[in-house]
């Protein structure tokens, strides 16, 4: 982030704070990944309908897309990119990573960001949970047989180490 102080929205992202010279009627996916450089929510429908975008909000899973930058300010923003890293991904990371949950990648940081959510507030879902969970995150692919055992792998990561 820039460290412009008479303009733009101050934000925390990824649990660092700055400015950016973004207006705060921008959507924040734009802010995240234009002035940001953060690749991981992705464009999709613009709608807020396909779950591409998705970021946590104070834990919470959020359509960026459709999200002003302004409604994240005073909150923590974590993106994919914040969740882990190469070297020690998060346990939904290197599930999906293990499961091969994914084919073309696009739908994948929704997934990701959307079972962080779930798993953080049910710690052992069922399918029938994961399936509600999941419902709007749209993948075109065909990957979902993947991405449940994912989602049931990220359980098991997360119960084993807590």
């Amino acid at each position: 982030m820039t460290d412009r102080k008479s303009t733009g929205i101050e934000l925390t992202v990824n649990g660092t704070t700055g400015r950016c010279a973004a207006d705060a009627a921008t959507p924040l996916l734009y802010v995240l990944r234009n002035d940001l450089r953060l690749n991981g929510p992705k464009y999709g429908c613009g709608l807020g309908e396909c779950g591409a975008c998705l970021v946590l909000i104070d834990g919470k899973a959020a359509r960026s897309c459709v999200l002003p930058a302004a409604a994240a300010v005073g909150h923590a923003v974590t993106t994919l990119e914040g969740l882990g890293s190469r070297a020690a991904p998060h346990p939904v990371q290197q599930a999906f990573i293990e499961e091969q949950g994914a084919q073309c990648g696009y739908c994948l940081n929704g997934m990701v960001i959307r079972t962080a959510a779930l798993l953080a507030v049910n710690p052992a879902p069922s399918d029938e949970e994961i399936g509600r969970a999941l419902k709007f995150n749209l993948c075109r692919c065909g990957a979902h047989v993947e991405i449940l055992a994912s989602v049931r792998r990220a359980a098991e990561l997360m119960r084993e180490h807590p």
